[in-house]
């Protein structure tokens, strides 16, 4: 059973079986938000998807960034992302119409970044979510 369903802007419907969200800079002790930091962050929420699911594609939908201050610190001018980072692991029917519909699934983990706290659903989803090139990024696997 899913979490949500979501509807792409292609028309194909995703599952969301598994959602984990974070502060974006929870835990963030010194410093500030600035470039070098965000790609850390980036980088480390990219390795999580790999490592929890392992044998599963994984894509970053390349988040916005805000530059509300002109003034740079020792590491840059503050750039900051939206404030929630999530992980998500998706699920459709599969890619090749060759495969067996009730033996194989087609699957996605996607990095992405949103300014609430909320569970995407139906077409109610961050626009750069429900872009995702579903067809060119996921993989068949047999259940």
């Amino acid at each position: 059973m899913s979490l949500t369903r979501v509807v792409l802007s292609s028309g194909r419907s995703v599952d969301l079986a598994e959602l984990r969200l974070s502060s974006t800079y929870g835990g963030m002790l010194e410093g500030y938000p600035c470039k070098p930091v965000n790609d850390m962050r980036i980088r480390g929420l990219v390795r999580t998807a790999e490592r929890a699911f392992p044998g599963t594609p994984v894509h970053l939908v390349p988040p916005a960034r805000e530059h509300p201050d002109q003034y740079a610190g020792a590491f840059g001018p503050v750039e900051i992302l939206p404030s929630v980072a999530c992980v998500g692991l998706f699920s459709s029917t599969a890619l090749d119409p060759a495969h067996d519909p009730v033996s194989y699934r087609s699957g996605l983990a996607v990095v992405w970044f949103q300014p609430t706290p909320r569970v995407p659903s139906g077409c109610d989803v961050e626009p750069t979510l429900r872009e995702l090139p579903w067809e060119r990024l996921a993989q068949d696997h047999e259940l």
